[in-house]
Formats: structure tokens, sequence, C-alpha cells
């Protein structure tokens, strides 16, 4: 029986590759850097931390001008993974849900703001915020201890990222359900449950 649901946010109920090439490319284009396909590829592989390499482009801006502009941009409207609205409608009331993500503070709390979901949530734990962050036992440590009437053999976890959501799960002793829309091969962590569209979770959820 499954009380307790933590959903991932980014590329679970979020598309975040679309909202960060559609930020890079507005950040870009503030400094005139033309946007053009094979620098926003380069950009989308690149973490906050290595903005630096902006260098690579011959373009003299300082590096923390550029993340702040990319962040505010970032924090700026959203777009919704397929079925995550109605997904959403669906499970509320059914279970307690709650929001686990990594992240900067600012940057998620505008996007939250924008997608209007956090009416759907009991509690959004976010690390930065938390001062931990996923796969880190720490991270689920500080959020089980938040939620009243807590026990873990009634809650999963739901994301994306094996790295980040379902070791997480596995590390705090909960659950796994992995969000896996492209078919990919895993070999080293093994979720419990696995679905390929969001609203097959109902169904999924139901059964477990």
């Amino acid at each position: 029986m499954v009380e307790t649901l933590f959903f991932d946010l980014d590329n679970t109920l979020l598309d975040f590759n679309r909202a960060e090439r559609a930020a890079i490319a507005k950040t870009l284009k503030s400094f005139h850097i033309v946007p053009e396909p094979s620098v926003l590829k380069r950009y989308s592989e690149l973490n906050l931390a290595q903005w630096k390499l902006l260098e690579q482009l011959n373009v003299d801006i300082p590096a923390k001008e550029a993340a702040h502009t990319y962040e505010t941009l970032l924090a700026q409207g959203h777009y919704f993974i397929d079925g995550a609205e109605e997904l959403l409608e669906t499970l509320y009331g059914q279970y307690r849900m709650y929001l686990v993500t990594n992240g900067t503070l600012s940057v998620q709390k505008g996007r939250l703001k924008s997608s209007g979901i956090s009416r759907y949530f009991e509690g959004i734990f976010i690390s930065e915020e938390l001062g931990y962050n996923k796969p880190g036992r720490e991270y689920f440590d500080c959020c089980f201890s938040r939620i009243p009437d807590f026990h873990k053999e009634t809650a999963v976890i739901i994301g994306d990222s094996l790295t980040s959501d379902i070791q997480g799960g596995i590390n705090a002793g909960i659950r796994t359900i992995w969000f896996n829309p492209s078919h990919e091969k895993t070999s080293e962590i093994i979720p419990d449950h696995e679905f390929d569209s969001l609203m097959k979770l109902p169904e999924l959820l139901s059964h477990i």
C-alpha cells in the first residue's frame, strides 16, 4: 500500500531541458551572442559552475553576470512534461504528495510559482534550502523529519534520474519508481518499478 509520494521536479513534472535551452538562448542574446544550435548544444552540456567557459567564445563578460542573467531567466516561466498537470489533478487527495528537488532556491521557487503546482503538495523540499542534496541520506532524513506520522514502508519516490532520485530512494530506504520515457537501460542502479508515461502512474500506484 502506498500513502506518500515524493515527486522529483525537473524532467519529471517540469521540462527542465526545454527551459534550460530557452534561458540559455535568451542569455546569449542579451549579451549579443547569436544562439546558434551548436552553441546551445554546447551550453546544454554545462552546469552553472562552468559559466567561465564563455571564454571559449572569446566573449568578455563576467561569469557572475552571465550566471545571474541565466538564473533569472530560468526562473521565469515553465514547460510541463506531457501529462503532468492531469497526473497531479488525478492523484491529488488520494495520496500525501511532496516535492523533492535539487537546485537553486530562487530558480525553483520561480518555476513553481509560474507553474502553479505548489498547491498539490503538502511540502516542498529544495536542496539549497535544506542544506543537503539528493541522493544523500541526510537530504531525505531532513525531509522525513518534517512530515508528521511518516512511515517509510508506505512511501515511494518518483523521478527520472537514476543517480539522484532512484539512488536517493535506495539510500533513504523507500521504494523507487523510475520515470523512463526514453526507455533507457540500467545495469547498476535498479528501481523497484518503472514507467514511461506519466498517465500510467496512477494504475501502477494502485497495484503496488
